[in-house]
């Protein structure tokens, strides 16, 4: 065999066949023929033809599939390739890969403020907000409020209902009002709802501490029995004790039918029920006759008890005195930066990790084990992308300064004990110098009544708010959600409040490279949607404590469209 042949063929000449087994007779084989010379030239002719690439590559291919063995040694082939590369390339130096922040997770405020604080202070290009923040009116035209009183005398109550209204102040009004709701449905006399003291709030305070209690009986007299007691010959059947009394543990936002269907059987039976808690007990929406006792109950009826209405309408008359330059016109300004607001946002800000520590021992405090629990897990940059985070007091000033409000502007600010003070109220009060708090109004005497009630300070604030010509809100919760309904009924159906997207503050804020007019441009367009957004109609699943449009009020020359106005 000759070299060409011994490529073709893989170097590897034909082995003998083996011999037949003795247990049977061989098959006969085919004769082979030998090959002639002519075969062979036509072979080597063919070959011929390739270049000398093609040869080679003919070879390797060969080697490869005769002899697959090879491919074992690959890997070894690899590996060694790799370690020779490897020892040529030095690692004394090593490749810094940082690692960025998503945007807006971050607060750097105190790092923009100091950059735009020149501009801040030369700004004096647009006229001042307060006087022009206002200007849309509704499509549809301004709205009154139109709550019809029933003029006819009650029937004969089917029994007496006792509630118990729990947390602050707002959530209180809610289910009193609720409660207005349910009795007049049920057609029964309530008594007048009882505030159970909580560890947070810490307020004793009594249903007339805090309400005009005569005020309220009186308003509802038509439309609701309300009593102060149940009489003595019904509770010596329960050893005139309430805890006895069958008590209702009644679902969250709970139909008014499940009223009528599962508690008024109760009700005509034991003749005294009790539901306790009752906070949201009564879902929001509800037939017009339901609806209409909500709006008397929360617009008309509620009227604070005349210590705290007096001392909240001195404030204001020291507001407005405070504003002459502004023609009485002031802003309020809901902060909620107090201690135990920004422990449970579980929010990181500018403190480092002696504030992390400090937020910690103040959530197990407030809320022992809820936080620390299995598997919850905290993620404080995602709670400020998606505008979870209480506004800072530096970042009130900011977003307010870029809304056009001027430095002469008078500000209330209705908050608690604001989180280290010292420091963070340092920024807002440079921005706006005229600043005031019930405790700057007000002197140590006139506040001392109240100084250790939570929910009649609150009270205070309420009335003070409730008056301004702008409110703004930071962080939602009931106090800010009733103001939005209350300042729509007093006010042609306008809130007249700044409701900011603090998404898109948290990305605004957390820009180094913005300038004030850029940012500014943004906080305008913020303030427009704000007004844009004054009035609006109560939508399915939303409250009429925030949305009195059209359950409570109704338009102008247009009292049809009101549906409280035909019940």
């Amino acid at each position: 065999m000759n070299k060409l042949t011994r490529l073709l063929t893989g170097g590897l000449s034909t082995p003998p066949s083996p011999p037949p087994t003795p247990m049977r007779s061989p098959s006969p084989s085919p004769v082979r023929s030998p090959r002639s010379p002519r075969h062979y030239r036509h072979v080597r002719s063919k070959v011929s033809r390739f270049t000398t690439g093609q040869r080679l590559l003919w070879l390797v291919l060969s080697i490869l599939l005769r002899r697959q063995g090879i491919f074992l040694f690959a890997p070894l082939v690899y590996i060694s390739c790799m370690l020779l590369y490897m020892g040529t390339v030095a690692f004394d130096i090593v490749p810094i890969i940082s690692h960025r922040s998503a945007p807006g997770s971050v607060y750097r405020s105190p790092e923009l403020y100091a950059k735009l604080r020149p501009d801040i202070e030369n700004d004096d290009s647009s006229t001042d907000a307060i006087s022009t923040i206002w200007k849309i009116p509704y499509e549809g035209g301004e709205w009154k409020p139109c709550i019809k009183r029933s003029s006819q005398a009650l029937p004969e109550s089917n029994g007496y209902i006792y509630v118990e209204a729990n947390g602050g102040l707002n959530q209180q009004r809610t289910s009193i009002c609720n409660a207005v709701a349910v009795a007049g449905y049920l057609n029964a006399t309530l008594l007048i709802p009882n505030f159970r003291y909580h560890s947070i709030w810490k307020d004793p305070s009594k249903f007339k501490d805090i309400f005009d209690q005569d005020y309220f009986i009186n308003t509802l007299k038509n439309d609701v029995w309300v009593v102060e007691d149940v009489p003595e010959y019904l509770m010596e059947r329960f050893g005139d004790d309430m805890a006895n009394v069958y008590n209702f543990r009644i679902k969250a936002w709970s139909s008014i039918a499940y009223y009528k269907d599962v508690v008024l059987p109760k009700l005509l039976e034991e003749k005294v029920i009790r539901i306790s808690p009752f906070a949201n007990r009564l879902s929001f929406d509800a037939p017009p006759a339901v609806q209409r006792l909500r709006c008397l109950a929360n617009y008309e009826a509620l009227r604070f008890a005349s210590p705290i209405l007096t001392l909240g309408e001195s404030l204001v008359a020291r507001m407005r005195k405070h504003s002459a330059i502004n023609g009485g016109k002031y802003v309020s300004v809901h902060l909620r930066f107090e201690e135990d607001m920004v422990a449970f946002s579980c929010c990181t800000f500018d403190g480092g990790e002696h504030e992390k520590e400090e937020m910690i021992a103040a959530r197990e405090r407030g809320w022992r084990g809820k936080f620390t629990r299995p598997g919850r897990v905290i993620r404080p940059g995602v709670i400020r992308i998606n505008g979870k985070c209480p506004l800072t007091p530096l970042e009130v000033g900011l977003m307010l300064r870029g809304m056009g409000f001027a430095k002469n502007t008078s500000i209330y600010l209705a908050s608690g004990k604001i989180h280290n003070a010292k420091k963070t109220m340092v920024p807002l009060l440079e921005m706006f110098p005229n600043l005031h708090t019930k405790e700057t109004l007000a002197s140590k005497e006139e506040l001392a009544p109240f100084k250790n009630y939570s929910s009649r300070m609150a009270a205070i604030d309420y009335t003070v708010c409730l008056q301004s010509e702008v409110f703004v809100t930071t962080q939602g919760g009931n106090f800010p959600h009733f103001l939005f309904g209350h300042r729509r009924y007093l006010y042609g159906g306008h809130a007249k409040t700044i409701k900011p997207d603090k998404r898109k503050l948290a990305l605004l804020f957390d820009g180094p490279s913005i300038g004030w007019k850029t940012l500014k441009e943004e906080l305008l367009s913020m303030r427009s949607h704000s007004d844009e957004k004054g009035i609006e109609l109560k939508k399915p699943n939303e409250s009429i404590y925030s949305f009195p449009c059209p359950d409570c009020m109704c338009r102008l020359n247009r009292t049809n469209d009101s549906r409280s106005s035909a019940k």
